[in-house]
């Protein structure tokens, strides 16, 4: 898409622009408009509908990948979550941009914007690409983007003066309602870019928690979501003016002041902080109540001895089509960022028997917004009270190293660094056999498996099955013909190494758990000792 011309003189001197310096930052790129023509080319091929969730995630990924499953199920859910339509034509440009921060946030036509420092263009392309599929997912028409090198954002603008007045030449000849930023903006800085250039602008993490709010389904995740936007909020309010004011408290001075006028002394924005801080509280009250069922659910299964496996991973990497591939859950699947918010507990079975847990988990992301790191802390923790954690990575991404990094990051943060990892390179039918070495010696003990096709399932069935801690209480039952129900937990429970009959009963030697090898005690065996030699 060409550059419309400039309607003002480019006074930047203090800015290093990309567009007119020849420091070639990598020997594949060697201009930032050559990125954003890359990404942006990516987003019209993706864009040929008004659909509000569709392939927006596309946009990470070198290959087709929306085809479906028949392990996926009937995907119910997913007919709700397309019902919601754009409309073309509807125009959500401010005559006063004031009115930004009272209302819904409602995304059409965007510009996005990015600052990186010099040897960074690759990270920048791959970030940019990304908050090109967040837009995208969150309903938004990606129009055009600007990159600036830059060894710090400005402090005042994050885009240098120059390159607001472009932007600003730009958003008016393309008619964009918005502006995304690739990063968290200061709240001076939202405002200052927004008084240069005239649109509403907001931060990748305002499109992150928008996301949020528009896939939460449950209670708890519907309360963790709102949570997490009022902490976003709250430094952000900002008022205008007598507009904002409230009836002043004691005498008050004037003409035309008496009674009916004395009031709190609150003005307008003491009173939405207090209020937000009221709401905060009851939500925190709310998830913190909600915490002891999930509690009672984990406990139940360790006093059982399941083992818990959980799915983690970055967003889009395919954690829920992989946990529908192995165990038939019918979890919703989708071609798009931030598919799945709550946690999915399903049951599944080694070869030999044991029973364990499979749990999907929310996606992770690269500069995840820590008010969602703590708000969805508890549904976090179903990686952190996991025996085994099976880490999915895409594949087909064009930085697999850097959602390795972000995910374990994110692990650390919940206190998960010590639990065992398997690796898991989805979407392995996409890359070629050159990336596939390239894979490898990124992780060497990974396993490579396609969801969609199957490849690789069983491969990594059997690394789970190793990983999974096995029981190791050894018992010697008979077990009566009556009780045929401790057989069978024998069975679900522990590792049968060998089953006899007599007229007592059934004759079982077992590995088994603690809890179960109490509960085994009144029928063991006495096991005669080995005869000493000599």
């Amino acid at each position: 898409m060409p550059r419309p011309p400039m309607d003002a003189p480019q006074d930047n001197a203090d800015d290093t622009d990309v567009d007119v310096e020849a420091v070639v930052d990598d020997a594949s790129v060697t201009d930032p408009d050559d990125v954003v023509a890359r990404v942006l080319t990516s987003a019209a091929s993706r864009s040929s509908g008004y659909t509000l969730f569709g392939s927006g995630a596309a946009a990470l990924q070198t290959g087709d990948t929306s085809g479906g499953s028949s392990d996926d199920g009937e995907q119910y859910d997913r007919e709700d979550r397309q019902a919601l339509r754009r409309v073309a034509g509807l125009s959500t440009e401010l005559e006063d941009v004031t009115e930004v921060e009272y209302r819904q946030l409602r995304l059409e036509n965007v510009v996005i914007i990015g600052v990186y420092p010099q040897g960074a263009l690759h990270d920048a392309e791959n970030s940019l690409r990304e908050l090109a599929a967040l837009a995208e997912t969150a309903g938004a028409v990606v129009l055009d983007g600007l990159l600036q090198r830059k060894p710090h954002p400005d402090p005042s603008t994050y885009l240098g003066r120059g390159k607001a007045q472009e932007l600003k030449s730009i958003v008016q000849a393309l008619g964009a309602d918005t502006v995304i930023a690739d990063t968290e903006l200061a709240p001076s800085q939202r405002r200052a870019l927004e008084d240069a250039v005239g649109v509403k602008v907001i931060d990748r993490t305002a499109v992150i928690l928008d996301i949020f709010s528009q896939h939460a389904k449950s209670r708890e995740g519907k309360a963790q979501v709102e949570l997490a936007q009022l902490e976003y909020l709250l430094p952000r309010l900002r008022g205008w003016g007598e507009s904002m004011s409230r009836q002043a408290g004691g005498q008050v001075g004037g003409a035309g002041a008496g009674m009916g006028s004395r009031g709190p002394g609150e003005t307008k924005i003491e009173l939405d902080r207090r209020r937000i801080h009221t709401r905060m509280a009851k939500l925190r009250k709310s998830i913190t109540a909600m915490k002891p069922a999930r509690e009672a659910k984990r406990a139940n299964r360790r006093r059982n001895t399941v083992p818990s496996v959980a799915i983690a991973g970055y967003t889009n990497a395919g954690k829920s089509s992989l946990l529908n591939r192995i165990t038939k859950a019918g979890v919703l699947v989708e071609n798009s960022l931030f598919a799945t918010l709550d946690a999915t507990v399903r049951r599944n079975v080694t070869s030999d028997g044991r029973e364990y847990t499979l749990a999907d988990t929310v996606g992770f992301v690269r500069n995840l917004p820590h008010q969602l790191v703590e708000a969805f802390r508890s549904t976090l923790e179903e990686v952190a009270d996991s025996d085994v954690i099976v880490h999915v990575v895409d594949a087909a991404h064009p930085d697999p190293a850097g959602q390795i990094a972000t995910v374990r990051d994110v692990i650390g943060e919940v206190g998960a660094r010590h639990i065992p990892e398997l690796v898991v390179f989805n979407k392995a039918d996409l890359v070629d056999d050159g990336q596939l070495l390239v894979l490898r010696g990124l992780v060497p003990d990974a396993v490579f498996v396609s969801a969609r096709t199957g490849l690789g399932i069983d491969e990594l069935m059997e690394r789970i099955e190793t990983l999974i801690p096995s029981p190791s209480n050894e018992v010697h039952v008979i077990v009566p013909f009556d009780r045929g129900d401790l057989v069978t937990l024998l069975h679900e429970r522990g590792k049968v190494l060998s089953t006899d009959y007599d007229e007592r009963g059934t004759i079982v030697h077992a590995l088994v758990g603690a809890e179960l090898a109490a509960a085994l005690a009144p029928f063991a065996e006495v096991v005669p000792a080995p005869a000493v030699a000599g």
